[in-house]
């Protein structure tokens, strides 16, 4: 893979965990259901995603240097 693709990819993902981060979901859950915009389960999972996705671009940036 191209090394500016992985940066790209590795930019954008980390762009969007700073937006799960800034969303707050862990004061979410306190809310009644009712005044819940997302399901604060839908976003954990979804950090989890981009997290494992950052630590694969991670590793393939790892092997593309060496």
């Amino acid at each position: 893979m191209s090394g500016d693709f992985l940066h790209e990819l590795e930019t954008e993902v980390e762009a969007d965990l700073s937006m799960v981060a800034a969303s707050h979901p862990e004061e979410t859950a306190v809310l009644p259901v009712t005044e819940w915009l997302v399901d604060p389960a839908d976003v954990e999972r979804e950090e989890t995603g981009l997290r494992s996705l950052l630590g694969a671009v991670e590793a393939l940036e790892d092997d593309a240097d060496r």
